[in-house]
């Protein structure tokens, strides 16, 4: 019975956004995962999975909280996320970084070597952008606010597309969703 518990825990929807659909995955109503078309959904489940040890179920309406807060943010009536997140262990650079990218306001950049200073780890921006590369939970965590030194965008688990629009849209920016 334990088992059946358990899975009927593990929850995941998949929302229309302006940037392409995305998949967003809980665990005991905490989220665990957000992950954008290009990453291959079925494999992102596949992962989860195994990551859960029981069957990840797809359940738009439980997820409605999670939904209605990216609709806003899409709509730009929302700077920051308030969803129940599941955290890292706390003790990992990696976690900390991700943890942080929060911290940089809405609407505003920073460089990796920037985050890096900030967290006491000059000389790190190599590995700042390893944890955003890793980031399970991009937008919520914002890692597409995270840029090269010379200002341009680098890399995005998304796409350059997605990162170029997400930039946009909080800097009150129109911009072409198609292109995301």
């Amino acid at each position: 019975m334990s088992d059946t518990v358990h899975a009927a825990a593990n929850r995941y929807t998949i929302i229309p956004s302006p940037i392409g659909e995305l998949l967003i995955a809980a665990q005991e109503a905490r989220i665990v995962h957000v992950a954008f078309e290009n990453h291959d959904f079925a494999s992102v489940l596949e992962r989860l999975e195994g990551q859960f040890g029981a069957p990840v179920l797809r359940d738009d309406e439980t997820l409605r909280y999670a939904t209605e807060q990216f609709d806003e943010y899409f709509a730009g009536t929302r700077e920051s996320f308030e969803l129940p997140i599941q955290r890292g262990n706390t003790e990992r650079f990696i976690t900390t970084v991700q943890q942080n990218l929060a911290t940089i306001p809405y609407g505003e950049t920073r460089s990796y070597g920037q985050l890096a200073q900030q967290l006491n780890k000059p000389g790190a921006a190599r590995a700042v952008g390893s944890a955003c590369a890793r980031n399970p939970m991009p937008i919520i965590q914002p890692c597409h606010r995270v840029v090269r030194a010379d200002g341009t965008y680098g890399e995005f688990s998304g796409t350059p597309g997605a990162k170029k629009y997400l930039l946009a849209l909080e800097r009150g920016e129109k911009s072409d969703a198609t292109a995301a």
